[in-house]
């Protein structure tokens, strides 16, 4: 049987490959486990299990439930695939007493279906859909760490990190966007001693790359609208946006919302945007479907791509400029395409990470070349006024007295109290008390 897979030639269909292999599997994996020193790929996963703090003794969470679990699986990318998966592995799953799992780029379960008593089983341990068992939530695990290394991997009884999965053996393999390679998720055969053998690891990876076949051949090419997006979102709470002429003023979600695809050309699935943008882990999918469906109208239909969300035409921004130029060196042009901080009021956690970057990449570049007109533009901005570190470097260069007079009132305003020990307070909380 495994001269009969290597004999396939690389372009032979997938899905005859999964056939093969299985019959394969079927007839190799009856020998149980064996004694084996302890494998690279599963000790790294140990280190990193331990320092994301997750402990022997720890337990999967359910993090999606009934009408989110539904709503984010339909419109999920891998739903386009499960018909195909289920062909290849469900009888084999539910025959062998297995289970067939797939899971999200998170690691959190979207499908676990198989034998009834398996699932029993399963059950106590918390796999279960809508549980998360990404690698730093429940250590190593054969999905979770798949997805992890974006690899295909197969993790045997005592291999995984808690104590309670041990009983188990699993195998899983990432499946990937096949248009832009972003991993989706990764699929996996979960059961007893009958997987303990290397075929089960092969069998995953070639339902994986059936899987990303399938979605090609549903994946319409991409529709691109000609011409450019201009956006402009430094220094302003509400972005403009230009489009064959036409300018349109977004919303302070919506230039959110905005910025962040355009970060994100490949596009982002709703769950992924529900996370950039709200620290209210309350916030629904609802809520964002219905900006993301006024949005739409705004833009129009011809912009505004889906599952994942995307926007269909090249897009040029000021934040895009900027970075750019301080790869190349370009400080002084970087400093000169800086208009401000990137949407100074928002608190979407993905969009103040990007301003800080941002600001921090700039600031550092302006000290580190030390040229007394570039430091002085940014320190008599009003985002660089208090900024100590930059009235430190312009004092260095252009040690004039209306410099030296800012710095020292700012190290006299920025002085602790008397009393004051680290870890009581940041300087910007005690300015602001």
């Amino acid at each position: 049987m495994t001269d009969a897979w290597v004999a396939l030639e690389p372009g032979a269909d997938p899905v005859e490959r999964v056939r093969v292999l299985r019959r394969a599997h079927e007839r190799f994996t009856q020998a149980g486990t064996v004694e084996r020193p302890v494998r690279s790929v599963v000790a790294d996963s140990w280190r990193r299990s331990a320092r994301a703090g997750v402990g022997p003794d720890g337990t999967a969470c359910v993090e999606l439930t009934d009408g989110d679990l539904g709503s984010y699986r339909a419109e999920h990318p891998l739903a386009r695939a499960m018909p195909l998966v289920r062909e290849l592995m469900g009888t084999f799953a539910a025959d062998g007493e297995h289970l067939l799992a797939v899971c999200d780029a998170q690691g959190r379960m979207l499908w676990v279906e198989g034998h009834p008593a398996t699932l029993r089983r399963a059950d106590r341990m918390n796999f279960v859909e809508g549980a998360r068992w990404a690698e730093s939530a429940v250590g190593t695990n054969a999905p979770g760490t798949a997805v992890a290394v974006d690899r295909p991997v197969q993790v045997f009884a005592a291999e995984h990190f808690i104590r309670r999965v041990q009983p188990w053996t699993c195998a899983a393999a990432p499946v990937h966007d096949p248009r832009t390679g972003r991993v989706l998720g990764a699929v996996d055969i979960t059961g007893g001693d009958g997987l303990a053998h290397p075929h089960s690891l092969g069998f995953v990876q070639a339902v994986a790359r059936a899987a990303e076949s399938q979605l090609a051949l549903l994946t319409p090419p991409e529709t691109v609208v000609a011409g450019t997006l201009d956006l402009t979102a430094l220094g302003r709470d509400e972005a403009h946006l230009v489009v064959d002429g036409r300018r349109i003023r977004l919303s302070r979600r919506h230039s959110e919302i905005v910025v962040l695809l355009a970060r994100h050309p490949e596009g982002l699935t709703g769950d992924e945007l529900l996370c950039a943008l709200y620290e209210d882990e309350s916030v629904t999918p609802v809520t964002l479907r219905a900006e993301l469906a006024r949005l739409r109208r705004l833009l129009g239909p011809a912009l505004l791509g889906s599952r994942p969300y995307r926007l269909l035409l090249l897009v040029e921004s000021d934040v895009a400029v900027v970075e750019r130029r301080l790869e190349t060196g370009a400080v002084t042009g970087a400093a000169t395409a800086y208009g401000g901080p990137l949407l100074p009021g928002s608190q979407a956690p993905a969009v103040v990470r990007l301003r800080q970057r941002l600001a921090d990449g700039l600031r550092t570049a302006l000290i580190a070349r030390r040229d007394p007109d570039l430091l002085a533009n940014w320190a008599h901005a009003p985002w660089g006024e208090d900024d100590l570190d930059i009235w430190r470097a312009l004092a260095a260069v252009r040690p004039t007295a209306a410099v030296r007079a800012r710095l020292e009132e700012l190290e006299s305003e920025l002085a602790a109290p008397p009393g004051w020990a680290p870890g009581t307070a940041t300087l910007s909380q005690r300015r602001c008390s």
